[in-house]
């Protein structure tokens, strides 16, 4: 399967990173150092907000005696200790962005992660010199539900949409993909299962391994 693609935009939690376990039990380590039994489905909640809707959520759905800044702060500092220490690279990452790059591939991470953990844990696994460039949300100053981060790294790679590939775990980035006239690769993550369905459904193409990428993107 021949295909035109010049630049590639990976995304980070879920895709490169094994990771989304990790997001999803932050906001339960925080309401438990601070003696809450945490209510099920919490992090489903928490996960669409972004860091300072979550922090005004928790203080007041839970009577939290605690600034916003410091929830803000304290949930960074239990997110960080993980990036730059525990979370693993999915199988098959490592091998697989290392032959896109000797392919001559232009590569980015684009990510809703702060910047200097995404920096931490590429350098960490080993992946930080594969890309040409980290860029995130902040950097555009546009929430994630917006397709700029996308647009922004093509053109940075001096590539159009339509020869750049978007890999994402997520629906909602394919289908922001799709809708900016992305060429999409589904990939599979067991946290966001439920949606899988509807990721075949709206994605180019959709692997359940990152590393079956490497034919799909064989060069004509």
């Amino acid at each position: 399967m021949n295909r035109n693609i010049k630049g590639i935009i990976f995304d980070l939690d879920g895709t490169l990173l094994d990771s989304m376990s990790v997001w999803e039990n932050v906001d339960k380590m925080f309401l438990e150092e601070n003696g809450i039994v945490p209510p099920k489905g919490i992090s489903d909640i928490v996960k669409k907000m972004t860091i300072q809707d979550s922090a005004a959520y928790f203080k007041t759905r839970f009577g939290l005696k605690l600034s916003c800044e410091y929830i803000i702060n304290r949930i960074e500092e239990i997110v960080s200790e993980q990036y730059k220490c525990i979370i693993p690279l999915k199988e098959g990452a490592l091998k697989t962005v290392t032959l896109l790059r000797q392919k001559g591939y232009k590569m980015c991470v684009a990510t809703a992660t702060y910047n200097s953990l995404a920096n931490s844990a590429l350098k960490r696994l080993g992946l930080y010199s594969s890309f040409d460039f980290i860029i995130t949300c902040s950097d555009v100053g546009v929430g994630k539900d917006k397709p700029d981060i996308f647009i922004q790294a093509a053109e940075k790679m001096k590539c159009a949409p339509f020869e750049t590939a978007v890999i994402e775990d997520s629906l909602h980035c394919i289908e922001t993909a799709v809708n900016a006239g992305f060429f999409t690769i589904g990939v599979y993550d067991k946290i966001n299962e439920p949606d899988w369905k509807e990721i075949c459904l709206k994605s180019d193409v959709t692997v359940k391994n990152i590393s079956e990428i490497t034919d799909i993107l064989k060069k004509g």
